[in-house]
């Protein structure tokens, strides 16, 4: 796939229209075969490396808990934490990018994850923790950014591609983080602490294929081609396109948090046993593997993505229902379902890049969409918690959960329409 992916990349970027325009040539290392399969492996490793932190954690946060003495309402913080740095830090995103150049800033991501994540299991307190943690998240935010950025710009006749690379190589890392901490934790001795570090490893392996974009910064002006590039001056709060991709990314955001924090316990509740309960939510989380490779070639071969956004919110729709009306009997066809639309992930990431023309566009609309959707996001797990807690039962959070999925489908359908935001922002 590398291979072919680098043959294609090196006639589009050799080719005389590309070689017309000074401002549209990416950067001379990426028309050789070699330099092109280094950076296909730099955002295949990066992508990996964007949710092991949160998952790994998911999975051995009753343990933390004992481990550090952190309090009920400490571990409810601690899992808001993440959209929270992803909004704070993700705004930072397009300006390091202009400075540095956008592979020096997912480099320095990669290594602000391995210090995060190495670090945070023996800081040997609560506050270290959550230190140490928002460090590994601030990495994770500026790679969030700047990945269809990168992709946009070095790949620009390839997003639906790269970007189905790209997401699935993330859900493979989210699913993986899930499914194998406890088990890596058990053979290496049963502590937390190793468990939690062993993934440092593997976000250390996805700093050297971004080594180069920084010594090219001595050698090729890659921040300066980046900041030279037409920019034209957004006010990226003025495009309808914009808040809609924004709000689609938030309560798409919403959902999975909400799955993946919730609905194991849903299953659980209804009768199911808990290790079945796991599987099914491990179901959900590796149906985002193939679907999104799939979703984003599919979506870029159509002037409208607003269907996909109807197809994926109609299976959540019937996911929730199958959770309300019959829990138990049919959990597998929820998981399948629920799992299906999860991949509004991919989808939005998708149209990030296909809703602005330049690589300036590109990482203001995705710096906003993200940060802003993050935001959105926070509140909805909490909500689902204390309904629970107050109805004493899972039919209001279920409904709360079928009600969002309504508007997500409206401002999905919003988003995907064939315009980009340069045209709403300049009027």
């Amino acid at each position: 796939m590398m291979g072919s992916m680098a043959r294609e990349e090196t006639r589009t970027m050799t080719s005389p229209h590309i070689r017309s325009s000074a401002a549209s040539e990416p950067p001379a290392t990426a028309t050789r075969a070699w330099p092109t399969r280094l950076l296909v492996l730099g955002i295949v490793l990066a992508a990996v490396n964007l949710r092991p932190a949160i998952t790994s954690l998911g999975a051995l946060l009753e343990e933390v808990r004992d481990g550090l003495g952190m309090s009920g309402s400490m571990a409810g913080l601690l899992t808001s934490v993440p959209p929270l740095c992803f909004a704070f830090f993700g705004v930072m995103a397009p300006r390091l990018a202009r400075r540095f150049g956008p592979g020096a800033v997912v480099c320095a991501g990669m290594v602000a994850i391995t210090a995060g994540l190495l670090i945070r299991p023996y800081t040997g307190s609560t506050a270290g923790f959550l230190a140490a943690s928002a460090l590994a998240l601030m990495g994770i935010a500026v790679s969030n950014v700047l990945m269809p950025v990168i992709v946009k710009r070095w790949f620009p006749d390839r997003v639906g591609s790269m970007t189905g690379l790209y997401s699935m190589a993330l859900a493979l890392g989210t699913a993986t983080a899930a499914a194998v901490t406890v088990p890596v934790t058990d053979r290496l001795g049963g502590s937390w602490q190793t468990g939690l570090a062993v993934w440092a490893g593997l976000a250390a392996a996805a700093v050297l294929p971004w080594v180069p974009s920084i010594r090219q910064r001595g050698t090729a002006p890659v921040a300066e081609a980046y900041a030279r590039e037409e920019q034209p001056a957004l006010r990226i709060t003025r495009s309808r396109t914009a808040w809609a991709l924004a709000v689609f990314f938030g309560l798409q955001a919403t959902a999975a948090y909400i799955t993946m924090g919730w609905m194991a316990q849903i299953f659980r509740d209804a009768g199911v046993p808990a290790s079945t309960a796991g599987l099914l939510l491990a179901v959900t989380m590796v149906m985002g593997v193939p679907l999104a490779f799939v979703i984003p070639r599919v979506a870029t071969r159509l002037a409208h993505q607003g269907p996909i956004a109807l197809v994926l919110g109609v299976c959540g729709l019937a996911g929730y229902a199958g959770l309300y009306f019959a829990p138990a009997s049919g959990a597998w066809v929820w998981a399948l379902l629920l799992g299906v639309s999860n991949c509004a992930f991919p989808l939005a990431l998708t149209m990030v890049g296909m809703r602005a023309r330049t690589g300036a566009g590109v990482a203001q609309l995705s710096a906003f969409a993200q940060s802003t959707g993050y935001l959105i996001s926070v509140p909805g797990p909490l909500l689902v918690g204390v309904l629970y807690q107050h109805s004493g039962g899972w039919g209001l959070p279920i409904a709360l959960m079928a009600a969002l999925m309504v508007p997500q489908m409206v401002v999905g359908v919003l988003a995907g329409r064939d315009r980009t935001v340069e045209e709403e922002a300049a009027r």
